[in-house]
């Protein structure tokens, strides 16, 4: 419940989820497979709801949903057979860098802003993009959709965030596909976080709703920097 909360807020939901099903004795692919499914169903409903509430338009984000699928099931195919020892390193950085940009941008509100790139063409390329990312690594994944969806885009926070849960969603199910037919999750385990992730979700995305870019922002700083270091000092 907790994580569903913050990752329909801010994303990061996984920092608190995967090491409580390390912590309970879950094997290393078994905790990735579990934790892809719960989250699965906590950013559902926080994606449902932002749409619902009339944040996201899904007619013009169908090519970017179907090509982040795509990345990240790619992405999760050719894990295996790649180094993912740098990434260790430049993702820290990255969301170094995030968290700097959300601290110090002076005009991060819900209002939208000039895009710098256009959504039809580019929002799929990203999407993409960082749904490969998803599949091979993952950490992250929300913040830099957010940080795309108002950098690139002009989109105020409240709807950034709302587009990043669709997009995260595609992500997370393009890996999942791979996960369940090896029987990688531990269904008692997922069926219990997904309970409370429906109820996490749902409260975390009517609160980003309700308080926007004041309390996304901050939120957005504190999960770059926390799972940073995370990713720096305790791997």
């Amino acid at each position: 419940m907790l994580a569903g909360f913050v990752d329909a807020i801010a994303g990061g939901g996984g920092l608190i989820s995967l090491p409580a099903l390390l912590s309970a004795g879950l094997p290393p692919v078994a905790a990735l497979a579990t934790n892809k499914l719960q989250s699965v169903i906590g950013t559902g409903v926080a994606a449902f709801t932002y749409w619902r509430k009339g944040f996201v338009v899904l007619r013009a984000l169908i090519p970017a949903i179907a090509l982040t699928f795509t990345g990240s099931l790619l992405g999760a195919f050719v894990v295996k057979r790649l180094d993912t020892s740098l990434l260790s390193l430049a993702v820290p950085v990255a969301l170094i860098g995030i968290a700097l940009y959300f601290a110090f941008a002076p005009k991060l509100t819900d209002a939208d802003s000039h895009a710098r790139l256009r959504f039809p063409l580019w929002v799929p390329v990203m999407g993409f993009g960082i749904g490969f990312y998803d599949g091979v690594f993952g950490p992250g994944t929300g913040s830099f959709l957010t940080m795309g969806f108002v950098t690139l885009f002009g989109l105020g926070l409240t709807r950034a965030a709302g587009h990043t849960k669709i997009l995260n969603l595609m992500s997370n199910l393009g890996a999942l596909a791979l996960f369940l037919p090896a029987g990688d999750v531990v269904w008692p385990a997922a069926i219990a976080m997904a309970l409370g992730q429906i109820v996490g979700g749902y409260l975390g995305a009517h609160t980003g709703i309700r308080f926007g870019a004041k309390l996304i922002r901050p939120l957005i700083i504190a999960i770059s920097v926390i799972l940073a270091l995370r990713l720096l000092f305790f791997r």
